[in-house]
Formats: structure tokens, C-alpha cells, sequence
């Protein structure tokens, strides 16, 4: 077992029930289950819970024993379930015995019911709020503990900055008026690390819109271009196969004209759903531009690429859309030992000229040969 002054050790203090002496708030009303799932969610949102040694959290907890003239002091977070040490330092000999000190009850309770106020118990031993408390009956035996909670702007209590010694003492006003600063930069972390967070969320949703197309929901000509290129890649290195299906609504500029371009976006998005659910798990559908779809089979050969171009073909045939029925013409490729991305697109591209040229609502296997026009 690692020595409990290597910094940022994980500690688990079992979180029990509040104490019957602190289960009920100022009023006299019991927590209510809602706030305690609420404050858990808020604590959660920061993402700190079992995350990695950070030194401005370990530089904290230092200087609080420092200021404060403390063997030990410890920044924990208050989980549903466990009191969890995100920081710490300790010295002497609470360096060996703060891997068994259990999770403080009455502690924690206190900084639930009174989250805006500095917690000095000069006397721990002496305080009938602490009876029994594991805290003083531990290998470690503490006696002092002043503790600032850690309260988010919304006034959930997410932890504690905790400084504590073996012998009765107190704080002077000069230490805790420290103590209360360096908890509030605790929570100056704590509030960057979410910025960060929602940033980066914020960043993953951006990315996502620009691989999206916008009308029928499914990756758009920018993720189809990368997606390609993944595919060809990886084609190369293990020598499977790679086909590609590029798909055209039949007659959708007369459907247009006819019905009228919000009405030829709600087939477009309907086109879109019948053509997933034609599709494989590892298949890939994008908006190719305007009607055309392009669809990217890892792994087929051009046997298996015909099978699903046929499959989507017929579904599209004979499913139901808004004033009419559709038909798609199909071209099919398969990548050439020899050839490349655009020669692919070349050859799924003349498939499906030659698909439309020769009736429509057909699947045609292309070359990359010029087409003759």
C-alpha cells in the first residue's frame, strides 16, 4: 500500500447515513431526496470525481497546513456515497495512519446545513455533535478540525477544504480569513474546469454540426470525403475490399417543381430513413449534393456491393412517400488494386450515368473509362 503523503492518493471514506443529530436541516425538515440528487448531479457535472493528480489543487491543500500551522489538511468532495480526497498533505507521523481514517459523518453533515459558514470545532473530543465519530476514535485521533465548504454558485455544497491536528487549538482570524480565500480558489478551479468542460462539449457539437448535413441528418459531403479516405487507407494496409454505391432520386426536379421545395426536403429526409434502414452496421450513408446519396461499403467486394445496391433499390421502390413513390438509380464500384479515390468516384459515378441514361431505377456497375456522353 502507497504511503499516504504521495499527493492525490485516492481515498475512499465510506459515506454513511447523516447522523440522527444532523439528518434534519435548521427547520426541522428532513433533507428531501431531490436536493441530495440535485447537489450529486450539480458535483458531478465538474467531472472531478476520480480524476487525475492536478498540482494547483495539491499546491492548495499545502498551503492551507502552511498558513494554518496544520499536520494535515485535505480537499474531498462529498459523493452519494463516499467522501472522495481529490487533494492532500499530511505530515509526521498522520503519514501512515490517514489511509484508515474512515469518512467524517458529522463533518460533512455540518457543512450540508450550514454551506455558506467556516466550520471550527476547536475541540472535537469535547463536541457533542462529534460522539462517537470515527474522526476521534481513529488510529490518527484527531482532535481540531476547521473546514471551509466547497459551495457551487447555485449553492450546492460539493466538498471541503479541511484543516485538522491531533491537539485541541483554534484558528486565528488572520488563518481563517486565509482558510476561506484558498477554499474560494478551490471553487475558481472547480468553476475553469467547467468552462473547460462545456467548451470542449461545446466544440464536439460544432464539430458534429460540420459533419452533418443539415436537412436530412446524415454525415455530409465533408464526412463522406474523410470516411473515404479512412476506408481507402485502410484498404491498402490489409488488403480487403472497398466498394462504394453512389445513389440518385429519380425524377426529383420534376418533384420539385411540382410540389414545391418544402415538400421535396420532407421526401429528401424520407429518402434519407429508408436508405439507412437499408443498410448495414458498417456501412456508411452521406448526402453526396442535391439528391445524391453515396455509400461507402468497407470490406465488400463487388459481388456483395450488388447485393445492397439491389436491397436499396427495391426498399426505396417500394416504400411510401408524401404525393408520390420514389426510384433511385444506383452506381456501383469496387476499389482497384491499382486505383484511387477519384478513380472510385469516377467509376461509381459512370455506373450510375449509364443507371439513368439507360431507364432509371436500375444498378449498373461502372469503370473509371471516361463515359461517353
Amino acid at each position: 500500500m502507497e504511503r499516504c503523503h504521495l499527493v492525490n492518493e485516492i481515498l475512499t471514506f465510506q459515506r454513511a447515513l447523516p447522523s440522527a443529530g444532523f439528518a434534519l436541516k435548521l427547520t426541522g425538515e428532513p433533507f428531501a431526496s431531490d436536493t441530495e440528487l440535485s447537489r450529486v448531479q450539480t458535483l458531478e457535472g465538474y467531472e472531478i470525481l476520480d480524476s487525475a493528480a492536478e498540482k494547483a489543487y495539491d499546491d492548495i491543500a499545502r498551503l492551507a497546513a502552511y498558513i494554518c500551522g496544520t499536520p494535515i489538511s485535505v480537499i474531498s468532495f462529498i459523493d452519494h456515497s463516499r467522501q472522495w480526497i481529490k487533494s492532500r498533505f499530511s505530515s509526521g507521523v498522520f503519514a501512515e495512519k490517514m489511509l484508515s481514517l474512515p469518512r467524517n459523518t458529522a463533518l460533512c453533515d455540518i457543512a450540508l446545513l450550514q454551506p455558506e459558514q467556516l466550520i471550527l470545532v476547536p475541540d472535537m473530543l469535547q463536541d457533542p455533535r462529534f460522539a462517537g465519530d470515527s474522526l476521534i476514535l481513529g488510529p490518527a485521533k484527531l482532535r481540531f478540525c476547521g473546514a471551509m465548504p466547497l459551495v457551487s454558485p447555485g449553492g450546492a455544497v460539493l466538498g471541503l477544504l479541511s484543516v485538522m491536528d491531533r491537539r485541541s487549538r483554534t484558528l486565528s482570524g488572520d488563518q481563517t480569513s486565509a482558510l476561506e480565500t484558498l477554499g474560494r480558489q478551490v471553487m475558481e478551479l472547480l468553476e475553469m474546469r467547467r468552462t473547460v468542460i462545456g467548451l470542449s462539449m461545446a466544440n464536439a457539437r460544432l464539430g458534429q454540426q460540420n459533419l452533418t448535413d443539415a436537412l436530412t441528418g446524415v454525415p455530409n459531403r465533408r464526412a463522406y470525403d474523410q470516411k473515404l479516405a479512412e476506408e481507402i487507407s485502410r484498404t491498402r494496409r490489409t488488403g480487403t475490399a472497398l466498394s462504394l454505391l453512389i445513389v440518385d432520386v429519380d425524377m426529383f426536379k420534376q418533384y420539385n417543381d411540382t410540389f414545391g421545395h418544402p415538400a421535396g426536403d420532407t421526401a429528401l429526409q424520407s429518402v434519407a430513413r429508408v436508405l439507412l434502414s437499408s443498410l448495414r452496421p458498417y456501412d456508411f450513408l452521406a448526402r453526396y449534393g442535391g439528391e445524391e446519396f453515396a455509400i461507402i461499403l468497407p470490406s465488400t467486394d463487388i459481388a456483395d456491393a450488388l447485393v445492397v445496391a439491389e436491397r436499396v433499390r427495391r426498399l426505396v421502390a417500394d416504400s411510401e412517400f408524401p404525393h408520390r413513390k420514389f426510384t433511385v438509380s444506383v452506381g456501383v464500384a469496387r476499389l482497384a488494386a491499382d486505383g484511387d479515390h477519384k478513380a472510385l468516384v469516377q467509376a461509381a459515378d459512370n455506373g450510375l450515368y449509364r443507371a439513368k441514361t439507360s431507364g432509371r431505377n436500375k444498378v449498373v456497375v461502372g469503370s473509371s473509362e471516361m463515359r461517353v456522353q
